[in-house]
């Protein structure tokens, strides 16, 4: 798997790198809306199949219902695959920020790499669910400007990213937080065109990149 190190500017300075709690992304993969569609499809579809097998000896009619019945199953495969799947998707995900930007790398059997930079980030969020709060991680959501390239969402003009299940979401959100008032300060009054005394914006985003 590429090294998402090796893809940042020379002149970016890492802040913070992590990765998800794995027992926290399994157990979300689990407990999760699609569980009890999953269930309550599973049980008619096997009553189903119960009732059929029988009622009928023809074996090749018992094939035909079989195949049929295999194929309707299909949102209980999808929600197993998810849950089998889990641990990959774990594997494959990192987390990086720098003074650039946000950094997320994830996938199962293909690998995405996405860039944010903090000028196109405009809101950030903390969020805890049940087993965020139950393992003590939570998850720092990012609201940004423009759409991700992986967004299917068409009519949304916003789209987000997000560093999920991590032990250490309170310190990331104020670098986060941090990084984006030194910004958006260093955006509307530039270090050149500061008066020599401005309180007000005792920022240090230059220090970090230049």
């Amino acid at each position: 798997m590429l090294d998402m190190k090796t893809l940042i500017k020379q002149n970016e300075e890492i802040l913070w790198e992590g990765r998800p709690e794995v027992k926290t992304t399994v157990l979300e993969s689990i407990f999760n809306p699609l569980l009890v569609f999953a269930l309550i499809w599973a049980a008619f579809d096997l009553g189903m199949m119960k009732e059929i097998f029988s009622a009928t000896g023809d074996g090749r009619l018992r094939t035909f219902i079989l195949g049929f019945l295999l194929i309707h199953m299909m949102p209980v495969w999808i929600y197993l695959f998810g849950v089998i799947t889990s641990v990959l998707r774990w594997k494959n995900t990192r987390f990086l920020i720098t003074t650039g930007g946000l950094y997320v790398s994830g996938g199962v059997f293909t690998f995405n790499y996405e860039m944010k930079p903090w000028v196109d980030i405009g809101h950030i969020n903390i969020h805890q669910g049940i087993f965020d709060r139950i393992f003590g991680v939570g998850d720092i959501q990012f609201v940004c400007g423009h759409a991700s390239a992986h967004s299917h969402d068409d009519d949304s003009a916003h789209s987000g990213m997000k560093i999920y299940n991590i032990s250490d979401f309170e310190n990331v959100f104020r670098i986060c937080n941090n990084l984006q008032t030194d910004i958006f300060s260093d955006t509307m009054y530039p270090n050149d065109l500061r008066p020599e005394n401005n309180p007000g914006y005792n920022t240090k985003y230059n220090a970090h990149v230049r």
